[in-house]
């Protein structure tokens, strides 16, 4: 019996235990835009001082360039003068100079075709130069311009130019790097013939003249630097034999008409031809 009581008694007191749901508090709408409006602010007024700070320190004077370093190709131009001329026009220091600003400044002095800029903390300017290499005038006689070994047209003082054998191509300035080319091509083979090339023209409608040293004129006709190579090759090959013939010096030759298709024709210092006609 007292068993079964103590556990009747345990069971009668016995009493479930249910947890209280937290009660969920709804902010009204205004508290919430304050707070949203108080973290922007908050945020803008760090982004504020950060940005401040920045600029403060980007614009400390140790990072003004004060070191402008030049090498490279100087032939032309001295290192010194460039710097005192240059200087000038770079705006900004080391964080806020426009590099591709200052390769075209350094690039618009006379003479040079190429500047390659890097900066090198705290305060200091690399700059490395590469000057244009003349290898013939552009244009006609009055023109000063000239061309350098990448075809590219320059103007220069050409008072500065050692060179005064180099020859003079003409043609439409799209075409430059092109008359070079034909230039470079058939050079070898008249310097061969002892008949050095003058000048190359390249008219407008796309026909090529050749002048040489001896003030012989070759007209080519039109066509590829490959095509026309090809019709000089063969010229070059029988003039000697055409000169021996006629008992003339390659060095006779007055003119000559390479836009025959199958041929050429020549005219030669000292030697007339004869017209018949008839007689009564």
């Amino acid at each position: 019996m007292n068993a079964q009581s103590n556990v009747y008694s345990r069971s009668t007191h016995y009493r479930p235990n249910y947890a209280r749901e937290p009660e969920v508090v709804v902010e009204p709408l205004d508290v919430k835009l304050m707070n949203m409006v108080s973290s922007l602010l908050l945020f803008g007024c760090v982004a504020l001082l950060s940005v401040a700070g920045l600029w403060a320190l980007v614009r400390n004077p140790i990072f003004a360039l004060t070191d402008i370093t030049v090498s490279g190709d100087v032939t032309h131009n001295n290192a010194v003068t460039i710097r005192a001329n240059v200087t000038p026009q770079l705006l900004g220091n080391f964080f806020t100079l426009d590099l591709l600003k200052a390769r075209h400044t350094f690039e618009s002095v006379p003479w040079v075709r190429r500047a390659i800029i890097e900066r090198k903390f705290p305060n200091q300017l690399l700059v490395q130069l590469e000057e244009h290499q003349p290898v013939a005038y552009w244009g006609s006689g009055a023109d000063t311009r000239l061309v350098n070994s990448a075809g590219e047209i320059f103007v220069a003082n050409s008072d500065e130019i050692e060179n005064e054998a180099m020859p003079r191509l003409d043609g439409p300035d799209s075409e430059s790097a092109q008359v070079l080319e034909l230039y470079k091509a058939l050079a070898p083979e008249f310097e061969a013939i002892k008949l050095p090339i003058r000048g190359v023209e390249l008219s407008g409608r796309g026909s090529w003249r050749l002048t040489l040293e001896s003030g012989s004129e070759i007209e080519l006709g039109r066509g590829r630097v490959s095509e026309v190579q090809v019709k000089v090759k063969r010229f070059i090959d029988t003039l000697t034999h055409v000169m021996n013939r006629l008992d003339k010096k390659v060095s006779s030759l007055e003119s000559a008409d390479l836009r025959h298709e199958n041929g050429y024709a020549v005219r030669i210092r000292g030697l007339r031809t004869l017209e018949t006609g008839t007689h009564k």
